[in-house]
């Protein structure tokens, strides 16, 4: 199953985030609630974290890239249990 690795929202005026960094790459394994990438918004660094646990299969929004909230910045595939 894949999992989307969105930009949330994280405060009532955040209408957009730029990725500075990922701490993960494509083909790594990713755990639930592991940090993932650093995002920019409203003038502070926050963390994304993993929202599901298996491979991070592919990163759609690249450092420096600035999105809309709810934009999908990552795929994650699961793991066949």
């Amino acid at each position: 199953m894949t999992t989307e690795v969105n930009l949330p929202q994280f405060g009532m005026g955040m209408t957009e985030g730029t990725v500075l960094r990922w701490f993960k790459n494509e083909g790594e394994p990713v755990v639930e609630d592991e940090e993932i990438a650093e995002i920019e918004a409203e003038k502070t660094n926050v963390v994304v974290v993993a929202p599901a646990t298996g491979v991070l299969s592919r990163i759609l929004v690249q450092p420096e890239e600035t999105v809309p909230v709810f934009t999908p910045l990552a795929l994650i595939e699961g793991v066949d249990q």
